[in-house]
């Protein structure tokens, strides 16, 4: 029994994915937070899709696919950002019109050259495929975009909450805001090679969203996400191997399960805590 159990950690390629669950999941958690709060998780997911014309280039160039795909993140994000401030139209409108766009310019792209790079693995990625290069690339990442917002989390907290107080107590706000978008691109390009572009959303959504139905306070809020996010993705990529199924979308159907828990709890504690006023007042 105990031998079937410990099977998964006797390869070495489930061993890696274990690896990348752990570094992807701190950034992506800790991110998750501020996005949730600040209303930003459309954000995530236009970059998420829109990355994939930087990627085919990058191929056809000859480049790193982190190059490609760092260098359409953040034209998306800078050109979201830009048209959201300098037109009437909505942030969600602009963002919806510039990553399909994005995304269908990507789709267009990859069809009309050939290569042996599944699309799948693109689109959802290859956590059982993950090699040394990408666990250094995905840790680098994770640790500068982690250092980023520990040190910097109060002012980007603020700057959700209230941008106008934050301009008026000084805060570069136009750097915070340009630096979160940098932030959001590059812990995309981490999570590629273990969830792909189009469940990388999940992760910058979903363990804000659950620790914010849990806790009140930001900085536990953080240390919930984080746990959560972790458990996920190793449960994830361990449950697959047992499943057969593919490890990125076991690691999104744990988080929603995860957070449909959350919610009827919260949803519970809400009504007895109105029972009771109802009561006290009667």
């Amino acid at each position: 029994m105990m031998e079937t159990l410990l099977m998964p950690f006797q390869f070495g390629f489930m061993q890696n994915a274990f690896w990348i669950s752990m570094i992807v999941s701190v950034p992506t958690a800790l991110l998750s937070c501020i996005l949730v709060l600040k209303g930003w998780a459309l954000m995530g997911d236009a970059i998420s899709h829109a990355v994939l014309p930087g990627i085919v280039l990058a191929y056809i160039l000859g480049f790193p696919l982190i190059i490609g795909a760092f260098g359409a993140g953040m034209v998306t994000a800078l050109a979201t950002g830009y048209l959201s401030e300098n037109s009437r139209v909505k942030q969600d409108t602009v963002m919806g019109v510039v990553f399909s766009g994005m995304f269908g310019l990507g789709i267009v792209l990859y069809v009309s050259i050939h290569t042996n790079v599944h699309l799948d693995h693109i689109l959802f990625g290859n956590m059982l495929g993950v090699g040394a290069e990408d666990l250094l690339m995905a840790g680098l990442i994770s640790a500068f975009v982690t250092t980023a917002l520990l040190l910097k989390w109060k002012d980007l907290m603020l700057h959700a909450f209230d941008p106008a107080q934050a301009r008026a107590s000084g805060l570069p706000v136009a750097v915070l805001h340009y630096g979160l978008l940098t932030l959001i691109s590059l812990t995309i390009v981490a999570t590629l090679a273990a969830t792909g572009l189009i469940l990388a959303v999940g992760l910058l959504i979903a363990p804000g969203a659950i620790a914010f139905l849990t806790v009140r306070r930001f900085g536990q809020m953080m240390a919930v996400a984080v746990v959560v996010c972790m458990f996920s993705m190793v449960a994830g990529a361990y449950l697959s191997f047992f499943l057969d199924s593919a490890p990125a979308p076991t690691v999104i159907l744990i988080l929603t399960a995860i957070f449909l828990v959350a919610f009827v709890r919260r949803l519970v504690q809400t009504r007895r805590t109105s029972s009771r006023l109802a009561s006290g007042q009667s």
